[in-house]
Parts: C-alpha cells; structure tokens; sequence
C-alpha cells in the first residue's frame, strides 16, 4: 500500500512547489485572510475571492440583464423570421399571378 501512496504524495508535493513558486498559495491566502476580516460577510463568498483577486467578469446581475435581454432578442428574431416567411409567400402569390 505504501508503494502506491507515495507517488500520489509526491506528485502532490510537487504540485504544492509549483503553487507556491507561482505566487498561487500567496494570493489565495491575501484573499482569503481579507474574506476574514471583512466586517459584513459578504453573502458570495466565491465572487468576493474572484474580485478581490482581480478577476473583472459581470457581476451576477449584470449577466442575468444580458441573459433576458438575449432571451428577448431570440424571440423578437424569431417572430421576424415567421414574419419574413410570410411575407415571401404573399410577395410569391404576386408575383405568380
């Protein structure tokens, strides 16, 4: 049993170094000690870490604006597509006559 256990710890330390090296462990650290000694907890703890360490993505209000205004926009393209079919088949009676 050990002699498979020990690859798995070293490629675990190995891969521990290499956080480290990277400045990753620090940075995890700094956010989440700052999460910590927040004085009001905020209520996404993830989206807290993702800001304080710079991460610039919407905001989860932001993306559910843009996720109805999409839904909105696929309905009114798809009516104007049926709108579009209909009126080449009122142009092609027209034009057949």
């Amino acid at each position: 049993m050990t002699s498979t256990y020990r690859p798995n710890e070293s490629k675990r330390e190995e891969f521990r170094r290499y956080l480290e090296k990277g400045g990753v462990v620090d940075s995890i650290t700094k956010a989440l000690v700052a999460l910590y000694e927040e004085a009001e907890k905020p209520n996404n703890a993830a989206e807290f870490v993702r800001r304080y360490m710079g991460a610039t993505g919407p905001d989860t209000a932001e993306t559910e604006t843009l996720k109805n205004e999409l839904m909105t926009l696929r309905e009114k393209s798809e009516e104007l597509t049926r709108e579009n079919e209909t009126l080449k088949e009122k142009l092609q009676k027209y034009e057949s006559a």
